[in-house]
């Protein structure tokens, strides 16, 4: 028998302000604003738990985690990622590997992409030689590169159990 492979794609975007903490990843990284958000506004762990719940074709993180439902207010994002991944592996999945860009002027994020790759292998159970984290800025330009704005995008492959 062949084997099964599922790809799901996530992305997230969120304004910067100040006096939030900048989460990306699960890691609080040091900046002078934060994501405005109704959860803690992680745009790298929405992106993946968008792109785990779109492989199973299980809808979006807005639909499972509303930012009308109180439970999510100021929400650790690892618990959106750690549900879509039960549901995924409910249904007789299991991550391959994922790749993950992360979209900031600032700060850089160079000095932190090996801590959020060994953290997104940590949640996801997986080899870090099985995660990839980029990132890009905004040249400047659009609400990226004015620093305005954080986003991120993910992509998962999934192979049936």
């Amino acid at each position: 028998m062949a084997a099964e492979f599922r790809v799901g794609v996530g992305h997230d975007v969120h304004r910067l302000e100040a006096g939030r903490p900048l989460v990306i990843g699960g890691l609080t990284i040091e900046h002078d604003r934060g994501p405005a958000a109704h959860s803690d506004g992680d745009v790298l762990l929405h992106a993946l738990t968008d792109a785990l719940l779109g492989a199973v074709a299980l809808g979006d993180i807005g639909e499972w985690f509303p930012d009308t439902d109180p439970r999510w207010k100021d929400a650790d994002s690892t618990v959106f990622v750690h549900e879509a991944l039960t549901a995924v592996r409910e249904r007789g999945w299991r991550v391959v590997n994922i790749d993950a860009t992360v979209f900031a002027q600032r700060p850089k994020l160079s000095p932190h992409k090996a801590a959020l790759r060994e953290r997104l292998a940590g949640l996801l159970q997986l080899d870090t030689d099985r995660v990839s984290v980029k990132a890009k800025t905004g040249e400047r330009v659009g609400p990226i590169g004015r620093e305005e704005a954080i986003a991120a995008d993910a992509i998962v492959l999934l192979e049936r159990t």
